[in-house]
């Protein structure tokens, strides 16, 4: 392993291992999306609430990233990225396979709170690239990133719509009669569960490890679970990094807010003031929401980094996904689809302005002996508010999804658009705004 101009050099394949790490991780991720709701209702008793089920399935996972994003940061800072995120992958198949055989809901809960651990590595994917990129290139390999990310999410939500309920398919009937009749969400899970062990297989044989002996002899040991949440402390006390953490978490928790209750909006009847979506037809709109995401993060979040600097970007991209996300249910009946479609790019193109600005603001401001647990800090920072919001926005939609006052269905999304605005106010006034443009000049040479 050598070092030049600060960081890691590896082979030119290991960028592109990550990338298909990450692709086939969001790929899983994604594939549960349009069914998750459906088959909490399937699996449901009369009377039980699916708000709530919904949001304990997703805080559970949310929980246990929270409790182990920390953990893993810290652990790949001493050990390695490369085994961690090896783990991450096939323990990411044991969990899906787990799910899709799920027969109640306790079951479901379980499989996806030890999705929740083995996944939450995604802040070392994050530390990896720090570690091997030159300052000016961070912003672009921050958007490549989530260029994976967009990808799998717009590949996994179709798959899930598609292969979910094959015994129901009206063109064969090869699945009547099987496990799949039983398990009508076992096939996409399986799908998913084979996606990460090839991404496993692919790390095994061309992954190289990006941080170098001197810096992991650096890293401080860190084994416990207390130690790992007092490291959330510290970086809350440092005046740049610290808003950069609370504006995500704001933000994440409205944008949370909106996974709970989309498809509980979409999918309520059109009598009811919902636009009466199926499985595939919430597939199609989170495929174009991947599809925005590819675009933003692909091909403009670099030249428009280079133009205005990520600080700016950053900003107006929380107002940008906030417009987009308290505009939901606002969407004209009669263009059911092609509004609702409409509005997700618009969140779609925030958040792709949001997430590699902050990652980018997030690489400068650290070094690389505790890259790792920053990245760690902020990946469980965004658990922690994925639980909030799924929490916050389940007991919102039971409690509000049948009122019509004031505080009727619309309350939940109303919500998301005030978080994403508190997350600009925490932003825009404080230190860290502007911060990296002092440190390279928007448009300068590196």
């Amino acid at each position: 392993m050598r070092t030049q101009w600060g960081v890691s050099v590896v082979r030119k394949s290991s960028m592109a291992i990550i990338f298909i790490v990450i692709l086939v991780d969001m790929i899983g991720f994604g594939i549960i999306v349009p069914f998750l709701t459906y088959m909490v209702e399937s699996l449901s008793h009369p009377g039980q609430q699916i708000g709530r089920w919904v949001a304990g399935l997703m805080a559970a996972y949310a929980a246990a990233m929270f409790l182990f994003s920390p953990f893993w940061g810290a652990l790949s800072d001493r050990v390695g990225r490369r085994p961690v995120l090896m783990f991450g992958l096939f323990g990411n198949s044991v969990a899906f396979i787990v799910f899709g055989l799920s027969n109640s809901l306790w079951m479901a809960l379980g499989a996806r709170l030890f999705a929740g651990i083995v996944n939450a590595n995604l802040s070392v994917t994050r530390a990896y690239i720090g570690d091997i990129s030159k300052p000016h290139e961070v912003a672009r390999r921050q958007g490549m990133l989530g260029v994976a990310f967009g990808v799998g999410f717009s590949i996994g939500p179709a798959i899930g719509g598609v292969l979910s309920a094959p015994a129901d398919w009206t063109w064969t009937d090869a699945f009547v009669g099987t496990i799949f009749e039983t398990y009508p969400y076992l096939l996409p899970c399986l799908v998913s569960a084979l996606l990460s062990f090839v991404g496993f297989l692919f790390a095994t044989v061309k992954l190289d490890e990006s941080l170098t002996k001197e810096v992991g002899e650096q890293a401080e040991t860190r084994e416990s679970l207390k130690s790992n949440l007092a490291n959330i402390g510290k970086m809350f006390n440092r005046p740049v990094v610290s808003p950069l953490l609370w504006s995500m978490a704001f933000y994440w928790i409205g944008f949370t807010i909106m996974h709970v209750v989309f498809i509980l909006f979409t999918m309520r009847a059109i009598s009811e003031g919902g636009f009466g979506f199926s499985e595939s037809d919430n597939g199609i709109i989170f495929t174009v929401i991947g599809i925005s995401g590819i675009i933003t993060q692909g091909g403009l979040i670099g030249p428009l980094t280079e133009k205005f600097g990520s600080s700016k970007l950053m900003a107006n991209g929380f107002l940008i996904a906030g417009l987009g996300l308290s505009s939901i249910p606002y969407v004209p009946l009669e263009y059911a689809m092609i509004g609702t479609i409409s509005v997700s790019m618009l969140i779609a193109f925030g958040n792709g302005l949001v997430t590699p600005s902050n990652m980018t603001l997030l690489t400068h401001v650290s070094d690389s002996h505790e890259r790792g647990t920053i990245m760690g800090v902020s990946e469980s920072l965004r658990s922690i508010s994925s639980l909030l919001g799924v929490l916050i926005g389940g007991w919102v939609w039971d409690y509000t999804f049948s009122r019509s006052d004031m505080f009727d269905f619309h309350t939940s999304f109303h919500l998301c658009g005030i978080f994403s605005l508190l997350a600009w106010l925490f932003f825009r006034f404080s230190k860290a705004w502007e911060f990296e443009e002092n440190l390279f000049p928007v448009g300068g040479e590196e």
